[in-house]
């Protein structure tokens, strides 16, 4: 089997525009969840969230692209290039044919669906631009990365509520590691931050009116937040010929089904996959140093996580790290893995452990080291990312860091 690394990275989120003032921000434990500038926010009763102000999709794409791409896939090729750009990576002949997409979302064109419902049933219209059906699809992201950088290779997109990116990235090192694919751009976006979208997620009553406090017992609920993590997955072989800076490697990787519930976690299900991640990884446990935990806010989420946690790790969970970087840049949905693996790269490369912020009363159900409030300094060899999703889908991530 390949070793799989990691040659790029690129964002776009609340917390910032690129990979380093977003790990800037994770280390400061900044908040970039703040009071939604939407369309018909006084009928929501939920009014917060990690939503990235000030952007113009104008000063990033020219008035054709706009026509084509959801804001979810401009946060997608935006992210890219910042990715691609950091791998130093140009696909033509062979390296095309080698190289392949695949991305997760969980809302896809929210906004483009919004926008013309209101269009043909609000506003009365009987027709509608002809491209909005290739706008809204849920594969458009996946499809524009690969056309914009002739990478003829697998391509397609994952939709598995929030475990979405860490599916699509778990794909992405499977089929590296396997010999499919050479270079795979993976990890995912999410632009579910309009009133369609969140008075949807309002009727499930989930959702926080004040702030995000993962693992604190007066938590509240969830908030949602938009932006897209992509990264450079590439064959370590490949990636030493070339000379690239390798950021950490992708060692394992496991997916589970609770085959349970629609809505609630299973602590089974979610300690099967961090188990099955570590198997795959052929990682002992006591090698962990840290995890950046799936971690809502919720009552059913934080508990169930933090017993299945303890269960796998049994000593050594008391010796471990885990923090939910959702306190910080909000809920990304189908997006919330790729970003919060930048979270993980920083603690492998720069030794600082993102903080749960808002954390204020110790709740005994969650009772392990959740980097209460202020980063840490501190070296780990191994860290694993949680995700899991709405259906009972668990997806774990395990990397290592690169000598």
């Amino acid at each position: 089997m390949h070793r799989v690394v990691i040659t790029g990275a690129g964002t776009i989120n609340a917390l910032g525009n690129d990979v380093a003032s977003t790990q800037s921000a994770m280390a400061e434990g900044r908040c970039g969840i703040t009071q939604l500038d939407i369309r018909d926010i006084d009928r929501l009763s939920v009014k917060i969230g990690g939503q990235i102000h000030g952007y113009e999709e104008a000063d990033h794409f020219n008035r054709q692209e706009i026509a084509l791409y959801d804001r979810f896939t401009q946060f997608t090729l935006l992210a890219a290039r910042e990715a691609i750009s950091q791998a130093g990576l140009k696909f033509s002949g062979d390296e095309s044919d080698s190289a392949g997409v695949v991305l997760g979302t969980s809302g896809g064109g929210l906004n483009t669906q919004d926008d013309n419902y209101r269009a043909v049933y609000e506003e009365g219209k009987n027709r509608v631009h002809p491209f909005i059906v290739p706008k809204l699809m849920n594969n458009a992201a996946a499809s524009h990365v690969s056309m914009e950088y002739n990478l003829r290779g697998p391509s397609f997109t994952v939709a598995t509520a929030c475990a979405s990116s860490n599916h699509a990235m778990g794909q992405a090192f499977a089929m590296i590691r396997s010999g499919m694919a050479k270079t795979m751009i993976t990890g995912g976006s999410e632009a579910m931050l309009c009133f369609g979208g969140f008075k949807a997620w309002e009727g499930l009553r989930v959702m926080s009116k004040d702030a995000c406090r993962p693992f604190s017992a007066n938590r509240n609920g969830m908030v949602q937040g938009e932006g897209a993590g992509v990264f450079v997955f590439e064959e370590y072989e490949h990636a030493k010929a070339r000379g690239a800076e390798i950021l950490a490697e992708v060692v394992g990787y496991s997916m589970t089904s609770d085959a349970s519930d629609i809505v609630m976690p299973s602590k089974a299900g979610a300690a099967r996959t961090i188990a099955g991640a570590l198997r795959d990884a052929r990682i002992d446990p006591t090698e962990v140093g840290y995890i950046n935990a799936h971690g809502t806010g919720t009552a059913a989420n934080d508990k169930t996580e933090c017993a299945a946690v303890a269960q796998v790790f049994g000593a050594h969970a008391d010796k471990l790290m885990i923090s939910s970087t959702k306190s910080m840049h909000g809920h990304l949905i189908g997006g919330t893995g790729a970003v919060e693996l930048l979270a993980c790269l920083m603690a492998l490369r720069d030794g600082i452990i993102a903080p749960t912020i808002g954390y204020e009363e110790p709740d005994p159900e969650c009772a392990l080291d959740v980097v209460p409030n202020e980063a840490r300094e501190c070296q780990v060899e191994v860290v694993l990312s949680n995700a899991f999703a709405f259906g009972g889908l668990n997806a774990v991530i395990a990397l290592r860091k690169f000598p």
